[in-house]
């Protein structure tokens, strides 16, 4: 957790741990603007005891380089803190408004297979040199890490908090606990991956005795990595063979495209594969894993004909990673 410096830090910490105890708090967001508006506060109202509605206010407001999006993620924090105030009778500052989501006009990669196959020879291929804990650590963890998001399909968040207690490594059964939107659900492991998991477990503990995450961080003393982490090591390795701009969270779209496609013509199971599908990837409603299709030019028409249903693709956000 941040170490807050404003006088707002007792009312921010709080905050916090009300989050964690919920299971909604949302680190890579979160923690990283909470922590930028204390500072703001500190240094532009430093010697304000209490939240008012001008801190608020100039913080939340649109700057003119900033898209809807990307100041709703800024500034979303700071309204969910007022709101825990407000609900506590803590404070009196309104709300600032949230500008509206925008669609989003990105297209994820479609991954070819040899571009696959160059990035996963890459993470197999990690030198233990120099051959500190800390790499060792990361050149038994990253090929495995990275097989998980592509074989199951999981959001890089949730593989990242993943705790070792909520792996079954008997069943194959993994218990996503804190995911987004707090929708807990299970993913079944494959065999090949089943496998991995546990090679990797054992080779781990020996580093991590008494860790409590399934993939322990050493710079975070054993808590789980950054996103940082993930985007750093997906895109040095990626890199190494690829040239195409590419983020880890498209291996999750990758995975939900090639079940789909997996599908094709087995008639009235189809409705039932894309349910179980939605539940296993942590989607609240249907439509959020129909969506995928929407981002692939022309397999709206197959999905389509599939379901028998019209106007399949619902007008949804792109999920964040």
């Amino acid at each position: 957790m941040s170490e807050f410096i404003s006088s707002l830090a007792p009312l921010m910490r709080a905050f916090v741990s009300y989050r964690k105890a919920s299971g909604r708090w949302n680190e890579a967001s979160y923690e990283v603007n909470l922590s930028l508006f204390d500072k703001y506060c500190d240094k532009h109202f430093p010697n304000v005891s209490e939240l008012s509605q001008n801190m608020a206010d100039s913080w939340c407001a649109q700057r003119e380089t900033e898209e809807n999006n990307s100041c709703r993620s800024r500034i979303y924090p700071i309204v969910s803190f007022i709101r825990y105030l407000r609900k506590r009778g803590m404070t009196a500052v309104t709300e600032p408004t949230v500008p509206r989501k925008e669609p989003r006009d990105y297209i994820p990669h479609a991954f070819t297979e040899a571009e696959l196959q160059n990035f996963f020879t890459a993470c197999d291929s990690i030198s233990a040199d120099p051959p500190t804990e800390e790499q060792l650590s990361r050149r038994i963890t990253v090929p495995v890490f990275f097989r998980l998001l592509y074989s199951s399909g999981i959001r890089t968040n949730e593989a990242r908090a993943l705790m070792r207690e909520d792996v079954d490594l008997d069943s194959g059964i993994v218990n996503i606990r804190y995911s987004k939107g707090h929708a807990q659900h299970y993913v079944v492991l494959h065999d090949s991956m089943l496998l991995l998991m546990r090679q990797y477990d054992g080779a781990i503990d020996k580093m991590y005795p008494n860790r409590v995450y399934f993939f322990p961080a050493r710079e975070r003393n054993g808590g789980f990595h950054r996103a940082s982490w993930v985007q750093q090591n997906f895109h040095k390795m990626w890199r190494q063979h690829n040239c195409r701009n590419v983020v880890p969270y498209e291996l999750r779209h990758n995975y939900a495209v090639e079940n789909i496609n997996g599908w094709m013509g087995i008639g009235f199971d189809f409705n039932a594969k894309l349910l179980y599908l939605s539940k296993s990837m942590g989607h609240r409603v249907l439509e959020s894993t129909k969506y995928y299709y929407s981002l692939v030019p022309g397999l709206a028409d197959i999905i389509e004909a599939q379901t028998g249903e019209g106007d399949v693709i619902p007008e949804v956000d792109y999920e964040s990673y």
